[in-house]
């Protein structure tokens, strides 16, 4: 499963989901229809899956392992970039489909907000044969991209992962990815989905769609009677932490100037499993959670810097 890496004391994190191609175009205002529009574009691995393994490794995680699929044009790149970040690799690669690629249009104001489109490729082709039990052999958490929800073939493989870890007293964790595509989804296939989960941590926009409710304090515990322990992340305004139905406790953002906001959801639930892992309690793990989402929107792109790089 990758190049060997000593383990953490703690046990390892396996995280099953998306390892993509981003194509990030930074422009300033409003694209300009049937025209061009000045940017600067920047080809980076990424995925939401594969950006929180990164994204643990980078906050002291010494044993992260990912589970994703990739088509055979980039699977070499993908796997060493996954290496250099620390993380061990397991990439199925595609006969068909070539990787997944997402452009990411990011606006370079002030508040640097991104736009995606999505073409998922090889990444939400994974299934249940590409599974097996002992991928769980020294993992204490598993934790599964929502996008793989969002396909017949690797939702199968959620379930499959899932059941296994159950088996075994693993506790999972996901994380719903797109409220667009949940919404396509539907809620109530989620939540049914969800209620194997030990934590979920959705965006404050996917909280308040799971549950109808406008105040994403309300959604955060309406939803943690579903999942005993909700982290809802909310960018600036930092994090609620919700246990069992109880008041969510608000968690505060760390302060940064954005340029790009791209992985910064994961950045935060990379360094939240992490601190999990070590022990840390709920808040003290969201409070980590929110400075690696600081350290992610400062830079451009959605992976962590690597030693002795900027990138």
């Amino acid at each position: 499963m990758g190049p060997e890496v000593t383990a953490s004391r703690e046990g390892a994190l396996l995280v099953v989901g998306d390892v993509v191609t981003d194509v990030v175009a930074r422009h300033r205002g409003p694209l300009a229809g049937g025209t061009d529009t000045a940017a600067t574009i920047r080809t980076l691995p990424g995925g939401a899956g594969a950006n929180v393994a990164c994204w643990a490794a980078h906050a002291g995680c010494a044993d992260v392992r990912l589970l994703g699929r990739v088509g055979a044009d980039t699977a070499a790149w993908h796997e060493r970039e996954l290496v250099a970040a620390g993380v061990r690799p397991r990439l199925v690669v595609d006969p068909e489909a070539a990787t997944g690629t997402v452009i990411c249009l990011v606006d370079t104001g002030a508040a640097a907000e991104r736009t995606f489109l999505t073409d998922s490729g090889a990444s939400l082709r994974l299934e249940p044969a590409d599974w097996s039990d002992a991928w769980l052999d020294g993992v204490a958490r598993l934790h599964l991209s929502g996008y793989l929800l969002f396909t017949e073939p690797s939702r199968a493989l959620a379930r499959t992962a899932l059941a296994a870890a159950r088996a075994r007293g693993v506790p999972v964790s996901l994380d719903p990815a797109s409220a667009g595509f949940l919404a396509r989804l539907g809620v109530d296939r989620f939540l049914a989905f969800a209620e194997g989960l030990d934590v979920l941590l959705p965006s404050r926009d996917e909280a308040c769609l799971l549950t109808g409710l406008p105040d994403p304090v309300d959604a955060a515990a309406k939803l943690s009677r579903h999942v005993s322990l909700v982290v809802v992340k909310a960018g600036a305004d930092g994090a609620l932490v919700a246990r069992s139905g109880a008041t969510p406790v608000r968690i505060p953002a760390t302060p940064a100037a954005p340029r790009d906001t791209t992985g910064a959801g994961d950045a935060f639930t990379g360094a939240f499993l992490a601190a999990l892992l070590t022990g840390a309690d709920p808040q003290e793990a969201a409070s980590r959670g929110c400075r690696a989402g600081a350290e992610a929107v400062r830079r451009v792109g959605a992976r962590p810097p690597r030693t002795g790089s900027d990138r």
